[in-house]
């Protein structure tokens, strides 16, 4: 189960116009969230299935970030390891470890977006614009000249050439989004426009997601510029004013998945793992995207998003992979993932079959 939080006080689209510069490095993707206590040099690191990096998960639940050895555990149903720096503390979680855990899920993703936000006032677009360009050049420079990017949606290679960034956009609490512009190699007309989700971690830029936004598509002899959908889900604030309501949108709901997938998918090298409830089968999963529109379940107010996965070596064989989400007083709280549509080869192609319907969920409504 993950766990994500997200600032229902974090004001949209304020620029951060700085004119000092200052030296940002691209650093390697953490096992856990922003905002939690590095590894003692002298703790041995935390094993895959070891929950929240190794901390004390009682010391969670009552708001605080103890670092352990994880020499005392507890394991779940799920095999999901939990950790403890004392006897008294495993003790005390174990009295009620559902409720504990839940309180120490919703301390950590407070912890969590609270540093993110408050990091962000370190830097502005122009810093997220150098990481960027930084990791084009180093990646350029790797591969003969070109950019690699594998386009999500069939696996093909794409061998891209840096033409600039078009602008940078800024949500509070969330990260900088530039937008990057490439053309295929030995096709200027083929252009993309690809966007650079870029976050603090640890006291520095890094970048959390690469995804194209627009691709080149064929129209009457000629390449025309065209947005892919669904969209991804930092463009959709741009249609709304700035602020916040009561009831999270369905934006929110997919930055709370996407962020979700990406941070468990960095634990294993970018493959998602999920277990299937069906035929016990860990699954090796690629995340692909979300599907719009989100919904609510109307009975207990369960937020549920679809997402595309594909199986890791394959192009085609693409898994439905539904998410149920609970927002608790402002932190959006993965609750379940299952299966809900499996790769099935007939007639010699690849299709989605679904295992239930949502509409088998009870009644919904679509979220704005």
């Amino acid at each position: 189960m993950l766990c994500i939080m997200l600032s229902a006080a974090a004001s949209l689209f304020r620029a951060r116009m700085l004119t000092s510069a200052r030296a940002v490095l691209v650093v390697a993707l953490l096992a856990w969230l922003p905002g939690t206590p590095a590894l003692a040099a002298d703790s041995p690191p935390p094993a895959p299935s070891v929950q929240f990096g190794g901390q004390c998960a009682q010391g969670l639940s009552e708001g605080r970030h103890i670092m352990t050895n994880c020499a005392l555990t507890w394991s779940d149903k799920d095999g999901k390891t939990y950790c403890f720096n004392n006897e008294a503390a495993r003790k005390s979680f174990l009295e009620n470890p559902s409720a504990n855990l839940q309180k120490a899920r919703d301390f950590i993703a407070a912890s969590s977006v609270e540093s993110t936000e408050q990091a962000m006032e370190k830097f502005d677009s122009g810093d997220a614009e150098t990481v960027v360009k930084a990791q084009i050049e180093q990646q350029a420079q790797a591969h003969g000249g070109v950019f690699p990017l594998e386009d999500p949606l069939n696996g093909a290679q794409l061998k891209l050439i840096f033409d600039g960034i078009d602008f940078t956009r800024t949500i509070d609490g969330y990260g900088f989004f530039p937008d990057v512009k490439f053309h295929a190699q030995g096709e200027e007309q083929k252009r993309y426009l690809i966007d650079f989700w870029v976050a603090p971690a640890n006291g520095q830029l890094k970048v959390q997601e690469v995804r194209i936004y627009k691709e080149p598509v064929q129209s009457e002899g000629a390449w025309a510029l065209t947005a892919r959908s669904p969209i991804p889900w930092w463009w959709i604030p741009a249609s709304e004013h700035p602020g916040h309501v009561a009831n999270k949108r369905g934006w929110e709901v997919m930055s709370a998945v996407e962020q979700g997938a990406l941070s468990e998918a960095a634990k294993n090298n970018g493959v998602f793992h999920l277990k299937d409830d069906k035929t016990g089968k860990v699954l090796d999963l690629e995340f692909i995207d979300t599907h719009q529109p989100i919904r609510q379940l109307d009975d207990n107010g369960h937020y549920f998003a679809c997402t595309d996965f594909r199986a890791v070596g394959t192009q085609d064989q693409i898994y439905d992979i539904d998410f149920w989400i609970t927002d608790h007083d402002g932190t959006m709280t993965i609750e379940q993932t299952k299966v809900h549509k499996v790769p099935t080869l007939k007639d010699g192609k690849w299709i989605q079959v679904p295992r239930y319907e949502w509409k088998d969920l009870g009644s919904s409504h679509v979220v704005p």
